[in-house]
Order: C-alpha cells, then sequence, then structure tokens
C-alpha cells in the first residue's frame, strides 16, 4: 500500500500574503488628452474648453481613470486639471499618467490600510505570480509592511520561495 502524502506546507505555520486577493476592483480607463488638441500636439485654449465641454464623461461612471499625455507634447498644467474637473463627478478615481501609475497608486492608497496583524512572528510568502497587473512596487510596499511584523519573508510559491528576509533572534 502506497503511503499517505502528506501536505506538509498547509500544515506549516507558512502564511502567504497575496496582493491578487486585494486587486483593486473596477474598470480602468486612460483618458489620452492629445484627442483635444489640434492636430494631435497644438492646445488652443478656446477650441479645447469647447471640445471638453462636448464630450460624454458619464461613459466613464464608476471607471478608475488615468489622464495621460504623451510627455513629448509640451501642455500647461492646467489642461489635465481642466479634464480632472470633468472626470471627478464620474470617475471613483482620476490620477494623472499612464494605467501603471494609476495601479501604482492604488496599491499605494490601499495597503497600509491592510492589518497585517496575522502574520505577527509568521514566516510569510509574498506571492508573486498574480494573472492581474499588481505593479511592483505594490511588492515594495507590501513588503515593507510586511517586514516590522513576519518572522521571515520569501518571495514566490511555496515549492519555491526565494527568501527576502529573516529577523535576527
Amino acid at each position: 500500500m502506497p503511503e499517505e502524502i502528506i501536505n506538509r506546507v498547509a500544515q506549516s505555520a507558512l502564511q502567504v500574503f497575496d496582493l491578487e486577493e486585494h486587486y483593486p476592483t473596477g474598470i480602468r480607463s486612460v483618458v489620452d488628452i492629445s484627442q483635444w488638441l489640434q492636430e494631435g500636439i497644438l492646445l488652443k485654449e478656446k477650441d479645447f474648453r469647447e471640445k471638453l465641454s462636448e464630450y460624454d464623461w458619464k461613459q466613464y461612471q464608476d471607471h478608475l481613470v488615468a489622464i495621460y499625455c504623451d510627455p513629448d507634447i509640451i501642455i500647461p498644467a492646467w489642461s489635465s486639471i481642466l479634464v480632472a474637473s470633468y472626470l471627478i463627478p464620474y470617475a471613483k478615481r482620476v490620477v494623472y499618467g499612464t494605467l501603471d501609475d494609476l495601479e501604482t497608486i492604488l496599491f499605494e492608497e490601499l495597503i497600509p490600510k491592510l492589518d497585517f496583524s496575522k502574520f505577527e512572528n509568521k514566516p510569510v510568502i509574498l506571492k508573486g505570480c498574480s494573472k492581474k497587473p499588481v505593479p511592483l512596487s505594490a511588492y515594495l510596499l507590501a513588503m515593507k509592511s510586511l517586514q516590522p511584523v513576519a518572522k521571515s519573508i520569501m518571495y514566490g510559491e511555496a515549492c519555491s520561495a526565494v527568501p527576502l528576509y529573516k529577523r535576527n533572534k
């Protein structure tokens, strides 16, 4: 009779912290300012304001929105603020930057609010390989929150974790 297979990971004190479980929900959208510029590069204030006032902003209801403009295009700072003023009544969150910047900001707001007490004096695996676009900066923020409480921290999966931190005795 074959010997019973024992799941030692399930029996250990090892705790898994999975950022994907905390992934902020919501539709992500990018609003590119260049769509309201002449030839995509020139801002004429009167035309710009008129186009913004005629635009259907309701389509961003409850979205998480990144306002973006190619850094090679020179526009005044007030232009992105004006776009935000139209988005704010509809969107759940508005930031300036790329979708990656949006993800980073969402996690910067989320991680400090999480309760890390269940990881107190425990070995922790900071789970990698997520299916959702969790930014690297989120892992750094998680490390910052876990390190003061965890006994040790590894990255990856239980079968192939890379040691990152071990508290001195």
